[in-house]
């Protein structure tokens, strides 16, 4: 038996990714990806009863030259956003994300590839001539006009009837009704960031854009603010693309999230089955707290892999239809909160370690384990705080950690 492993908050990049893996500075020349971007459109609408997807790119990448290098941002990403959808690009700084949505914007072109909005080509089109518009983590409000004026600023730009009716209806959407003649001196940071929404959506754009709004806000003001987001993005129906390095922002508000990394999306799913069954090793490792278990396949039961600890400790992890075989070295990974505390085995056939308590941190709702197993994995337990839970052990005392199989998964 070989087993280690630990928890995990950030995890390297493997270099297994070869499906987006190519030479540095080298976009490939020999394909018309705008020709098989128009016709995966084509084919994308046909599988949809016909509905075009809102933001479409294929075969997108982005180079930038500094002093000589080659930077690759973004590698051959192919990407459909569907209407109404509210849509999250995630990842660390440098993963390509901000590149990716200035793109979309016509704030940079790219090297290779095709963008199109609702079925439209505008790789080359100005960004004023783009139906989008984009809300930065900097307001950039009027301070001389109050909060009508900044909202109907644009309105009155383009020369459009019936401002009054528009703006105080985007200010009804955003919960300012009655703040219309303030100034934004006047406003909290939440309130600024409202006023800088509505601005942008009162043009009805097919498609806005979000570049870490909410980052200067402080903690308890951007978690209301993020039920307040998607709360407007229902209400007004329109596709909400939102860049953020925060994945509790991610998984709060998204339909569909968007894992990057080094350029190419990493994972791609709902918020939970991004958190539940993460892909590779670093979604494993960035989007919450995993516990990562490497160790060889003692036998095969069925549709599970069985790794033998010992005697009395072994790990489970169904295959699901991947080809595993006994002696296979595995990455597995199973979540904090899936693993129970015990001071005796428990029963039954699940997996079960034994280890040594190292560390415990009460945070109020939850209390957290640090667990060295005896094969040498650290491990982290997150543990439910109520009135039926007591003390379950302390630093230093032995205890037994045990999940059930379907919570463990295989990575990589």
């Amino acid at each position: 038996m070989n087993i280690r492993g630990g928890a995990r908050r950030r995890a390297a990049p493997t270099g297994s990714r070869s499906r987006s893996r190519r030479k540095q500075g080298t976009v490939p020349e020999t394909i018309d990806t705008r020709a098989q971007g128009l016709a995966a459109v084509a084919h994308w609408a046909g599988t949809q009863g016909g509905a075009l997807p809102a933001i479409e790119l294929a075969g997108v990448s982005k180079e930038f030259r500094t002093g000589g290098d080659v930077v690759q941002a973004v590698r051959l990403m192919d990407l459909r956003i569907a209407e109404g959808e509210f849509f999250s690009l995630l990842g660390p700084s440098g993963c390509g994300k901000t590149t990716t949505m200035r793109m979309i914007a016509g704030f940079e072109e790219p090297t290779a590839g095709t963008i199109m909005l609702h079925g439209k080509d505008v790789v080359g089109v100005p960004p004023n001539k783009r139906d989008v518009n984009m809300v930065f983590q900097s307001y950039a409000l009027f301070p001389h006009m109050n909060v009508f004026e900044n909202v109907a600023f644009g309105l009155r730009r383009r020369g459009v009837g019936d401002i009054d009716r528009q703006v105080n209806e985007m200010l009804e959407i955003v919960n300012l009704g009655g703040h219309s003649n303030r100034r934004p001196r006047e406003l909290s940071g939440g309130q600024q960031q409202r006023v800088a929404l509505a601005r942008a959506l009162v043009n009805r754009p097919r498609a806005l854009l979000l570049d870490e709004p909410l980052g200067a806000l402080d903690l308890k003001l951007r978690q209301a603010m993020q039920v307040e987001l998607k709360r407007i993005q229902r209400e007004v129906g329109i596709t909400f693309v939102y860049v953020t390095h925060d994945q509790g922002e991610a998984l709060t508000m998204s339909d569909r999230i968007a894992v990057m990394n080094e350029g190419v999306i990493e994972q791609l799913g709902s918020p939970k089955d991004i958190y539940e069954h993460p892909a590779t090793r670093f979604v494993a490792g960035f989007i919450g707290t995993s516990n990562l278990l490497t160790g060889k396949v003692s036998t095969i039961s069925g549709t599970d892999a069985v790794v033998r600890v010992s005697a009395d400790e072994q790990i489970i992890v169904p295959t699901r239809g991947l080809g595993v075989h006994q002696g296979d070295l595995l990455e597995i990974t199973v979540r904090p909160e899936k693993i129970e505390l015990s001071s005796a085995r428990p029963g039954g056939d699940g997996c079960a370690l034994r280890g040594t308590v190292t560390e415990v941190v009460y945070l109020g709702t939850s209390t957290n384990f640090s667990v060295s197993t005896t094969t040498g994995a650290d491990m982290v337990i997150f543990r439910q705080n109520s009135a039926a839970t007591g003390d379950v052990a302390g630093r230093g005392e032995e205890i037994w950690l045990s999940w059930k199989p379907e919570h463990a998964y295989l990575i990589g």
